[in-house]
């Protein structure tokens, strides 16, 4: 985007065209300061774009032939292989990699992290958009979304483990809506919005630490439904929830490595000086948190075995592939992020990063697809029109990130600049007003909303 980004192109990061001028539209603010003609000549000069078209030229009828044709059309799954690619992609995967919210929520709110501030929205965003097209995928396979709260209300079952889940993704939903509304409200000029928003900021907080930590533990206590079906190096009724747990940890960290390398790369005239030149220090800090997370879920893995005594499988067949997960995708990215944050190596640790996103990810594919009902000798294999309906559904995820990381102040600070200087403009102006003190009073709002628009240490506007 970089490269295709015309020289009439103007970067909309402030309410006002200039100091003193008129507001920006919201056409203006979406078609991102563009002409509608030059807008739709920018998306069409954009490769990416064609691709996206045609993923969704053969996939979105066929997600529209799920609903109107029943799931038996779609995909392959059956009573003896009940997830798919749905469930064990969509739901059981994309869950993990978007812990990144409370996590860095948590790091920043809880424990005074304010140096990672800049890096947290995305963090946010990453999280909200995982977690709602989880749901999508969920719709995808379930059918009848307006079914979708029954679970919730009218077959109230507090006992059941999908209650909870159901319970427990729908309000951390609606917490993770609340904290990125916060850059919505912002990028519309609503600061009322914005700041009923921060003043609950760590009460949605705490909520989301609560929230998630619960149904990722709840994703993993869904296979204790069915004992003896997921092969047992995979399985254990005592710690599968704390696996899913402690390895969606990591996995939400490096994530947020990953897109942020891939935001600086592709849209970085959409990001500021603040989050480019601080981008490697913040990835050092999020692989701190990873390699710990990994060593973590490392023990833990080797803690199950040890407990339910399964060390035999080992030398089996499904051994070596279970060897092959936790070598590939847990131990060396654990040896290659402690020698990168060591030596100050970002290239490794970003490798790693993606290393790991790749291991917790088999890690979920083994446990609901590939392992699932291991004794059988025959494997699950998803249609063409499941691959099809998931590969639409993850685009459609891709393109909703890049509409919003375009737009709403993620990766950039929001500045107030304007609005101050028209403040002081006001206070030069008193003939308008009865006293110096009535030619005040505009200038405190607007420098009060100022500093609450811009709360980064050194983000702030001058007061000169």
């Amino acid at each position: 985007m970089k490269k295709l980004k015309t020289p009439e192109m103007v970067i909309i990061d402030s309410p006002y065209k200039a100091p003193g001028k008129t507001r920006w539209s919201l056409k203006e603010k979406l078609l991102l300061g563009l002409t509608t003609q030059q807008y739709i000549s920018q998306a069409l000069r954009n490769p990416f774009n064609w691709l996206f078209a045609i993923i969704f030229t053969i996939g979105v009828p066929v997600l529209a032939g799920r609903f109107l044709f029943g799931l038996s059309w779609a995909t392959d799954s059956s009573y003896d292989y009940p997830w798919g690619l749905f469930l064990g992609f969509g739901l059981f995967t994309m869950v993990p990699l978007s812990s990144s919210g409370f996590q860095l929520g948590t790091a920043v709110q809880i424990f005074g992290r304010h140096d990672l501030e800049p890096i947290e929205r995305l963090a946010l965003l990453n999280g909200l958009l995982g977690y709602f097209f989880a749901v999508c995928f969920l719709l995808a396979d379930l059918g009848q979304p307006w079914r979708l709260p029954y679970p919730m209300f009218f077959s109230f079952g507090p006992a059941a483990v999908l209650f909870l889940v159901a319970w427990h993704v729908a309000t951390y939903l609606s917490v993770q809506i609340a904290e990125v509304s916060e850059s919505f409200f912002e990028w519309i000029g609503f600061p009322m919005g914005k700041r009923a928003i921060h003043n609950i900021t760590l009460g949605l907080t705490v909520a989301g630490i609560i929230l998630s930590t619960l149904h990722q533990g709840a994703l993993g206590a869904l296979f204790t439904y069915a004992p003896g079906k997921v092969h047992p190096l995979w399985y254990s009724a005592s710690y599968q929830w704390l696996n899913f747990f402690v390895s969606s940890m990591p996995a939400g960290l490096c994530m947020v490595i990953v897109v942020s390398t891939i935001v600086s790369k592709t849209m970085a005239w959409r990001c500021d000086n603040n989050f480019i030149n601080n981008l490697d220090k913040f990835t050092i800090t999020l692989a701190r948190g990873a390699a710990m997370g990994l060593a973590t879920y490392f023990t833990m893995k080797l803690i199950s075995i040890a407990h339910d005594n399964k060390w035999e499988y080992i030398a089996s067949g499904w051994g070596l592939w279970y060897v092959f997960e936790i070598t590939v995708g847990v131990l060396l990215p654990l040896v290659l992020l402690t020698f990168a944050i060591k030596n100050k190596k970002v290239g490794l640790i970003r490798i790693a990063a993606l290393m790991t996103i790749f291991g917790v990810a088999l890690n979920r594919f083994n446990t609901a697809l590939i392992t699932f009902n291991w004794k059988m000798a025959e494997r699950f294999v998803p249609s063409w029109r499941e691959v099809a309906i998931t590969v639409t559904i993850f685009t459609i995820y891709i393109v909703v990130y890049r509409f919003i990381l375009y737009r709403l102040p993620i990766v950039y600070s929001w500045k107030a600049e304007d609005e101050k200087a028209l403040a002081r403009e006001s206070v030069v102006k008193t003939s308008d007003y009865s006293s110096v003190d009535d030619a005040m009073q505009p200038a405190v709002a607007y420098v009060g909303r100022a500093d609450q628009l811009n709360p980064l240490p050194g983000c702030a506007a001058s007061e000169e």
